[in-house]
């Protein structure tokens, strides 16, 4: 595996793969990797011909007063995985080589940012479309994966593919999850045992959700207070801390719905102690004859 330490080694490298009609995969993350982001190099290395990584913890997506000087970074641990994973390359920008002295262009992101994370992280899309694009342009690969936990980033960054014409393919890839559903994350790590077991909530919360839709629950509001019950705390279980949202979305505006139809998205984002998590389910009214559970598979998301 190789390691790309600035801009124009790691374009030179795909873009040379490019010319030779290669297909190339690109896996964006902040490291600190677990299973999950392993599933995405695994996708890759399916699909592409070559699969390419990028690690970087991206700045202008933490707003003051959050995580990033904490946030968990294990480079050695990482480079093993992604080579044990079957990645080409991994391109490990700096700071000052992503945002160099002077630089002041960010990108606009789309209305499908605005609500949800939107309005809890005001700038947080902003970083997080800067640097995908950035990213985009110095790694020239023909297809992205990018994980579905993160449901809000996957249409933020879709829509800005749309766009700005990307010649990029962009795969939604299914959310990999611990034994007892929790949503795998690299913030999992800061969660002490007694909020590790308060977190399962969340998870049982969108199952509640799921289980209400496919018995024929149609009020969105009502099954929105189902799932803020749970996350609140039962008689089965203590809750989350505090609730940012938990409710019925439409799956491509991200809107909140009043009254559910054949498709929607659940989704949470609940903090437990100074934790913030997120998770979703995606939903549809199964077919006649469809014997698999109500949750969609992961494309077309467009649909």
């Amino acid at each position: 595996m190789k390691t790309l330490d600035n801009i124009d080694q790691a374009r030179f490298f795909v873009t040379r793969l490019r010319r030779d009609q290669q297909t190339v995969g690109l896996v964006p993350t902040m490291g600190a990797l677990h299973e999950g982001h392993l599933s995405l190099v695994a996708e890759s290395v399916q699909k592409c011909d070559r699969t390419v990584a990028t690690i970087f913890v991206n700045p202008t997506q933490f707003s003051p007063g959050e995580d990033l000087d904490k946030y968990p970074r294990t480079l050695a641990e990482d480079l093993r995985f992604l080579e044990a994973a079957g990645a080409d390359a991994v391109f490990l920008p700096s700071t000052e080589t992503m945002y160099p002295p002077g630089f002041s262009t960010m990108v606009r992101p789309p209305r499908v940012s605005e609500p949800l994370e939107g309005r809890h992280r005001p700038t947080h899309f902003e970083g997080v479309a800067t640097v995908v694009l950035k990213l985009f342009n110095i790694v020239p690969a023909s297809d992205a994966f990018f994980g579905l936990k993160d449901y809000q980033q996957y249409r933020v960054i879709e829509a800005m593919v749309r766009d700005f014409n990307l010649p990029i393919v962009l795969h939604g890839c299914e959310i990999v999850r611990e034994p007892d559903g929790l949503a795998m994350s690299s913030r999992n790590r800061y969660l002490d045992p007694d909020q590790r077991v308060r977190a399962r909530c969340v998870p049982r919360a969108l199952r509640a959700a799921e289980q209400a839709l496919s018995a024929g629950e149609r009020d969105a509001e009502a099954i929105n207070r189902k799932m803020q019950a749970i996350l609140d705390g039962d008689d089965d279980s203590e809750g989350v801390d505090a609730i940012d949202y938990a409710m019925l979305a439409d799956p491509i505006t991200l809107e909140p719905l009043k009254t559910v139809g054949d498709h929607a998205v659940a989704l949470i984002a609940a903090h437990v102690g100074t934790t913030r998590l997120i998770d979703n389910l995606r939903w549809k009214v199964p077919e006649e004859d469809d014997s698999q559970p109500a949750t969609p598979t992961a494309k077309p998301l467009s649909e």
